[in-house]
């Protein structure tokens, strides 16, 4: 099955919007059968722009004190951090036998994924990875709303006041 097909509401039914959809339609759908329809909202790709624009200045505003912080190496790794820490992320969890193995465990595990967040809790090693936000992998509305946790989880970081990051993204650009 393919993505989304663009079509327009003409007051009674759903035609392709052009002669390009209306191909894709005829090698997709077969005449005289059922299909459900899903509302497909396509997110903004300014929205997206000003998002990393946003993460990007955050990353360049740090305080000094998290200068060698696994997180602040760089504006991707803020990002995953971010995500990670406002709930954005997939969780995986070992459970060892001492605590040492579980020491030996995160240490393995660390490198895998610079992005990652691995922490260990007595014989508990838990592996935090960011959820993508490719427009594949994240809708609309779950990226706004990850958009919005992270940019008042960065701001809360540096210490600024919320909506601050998101009002000057770009700003010096």
């Amino acid at each position: 099955m393919g993505g989304p097909v663009l079509l327009t509401w003409n007051g009674e039914a759903f035609e392709p919007a052009n002669r390009h959809w209306a191909r894709e339609c005829d090698k997709r759908f077969v005449v005289g059968e059922f299909y459900t329809l899903a509302e497909h909202n396509d997110r903004s790709m300014n929205s997206h722009r000003h998002y990393f624009a946003a993460v990007n200045d955050a990353w360049r505003n740090l305080p000094e004190d998290y200068s060698g912080l696994p997180f602040a190496e760089s504006a991707e790794h803020l990002r995953a951090y971010a995500l990670i820490r406002t709930g954005y992320s997939d969780a995986h969890t070992i459970v060892c036998s001492t605590k040492a193995e579980a020491a030996r465990m995160a240490a393995f595990i660390r490198p895998i994924d610079p992005y990652s967040v691995v922490d260990v809790k007595e014989a508990t090693v838990t592996r935090y990875v960011a959820k993508s936000q490719s427009m594949k992998a994240m809708g609309k509305q779950e990226f706004q709303e990850s958009k919005t946790a992270v940019l008042d989880f960065l701001d809360d970081l540096i210490g600024v006041e919320r909506g601050t990051t998101q009002r000057n993204a770009g700003a010096a650009a």
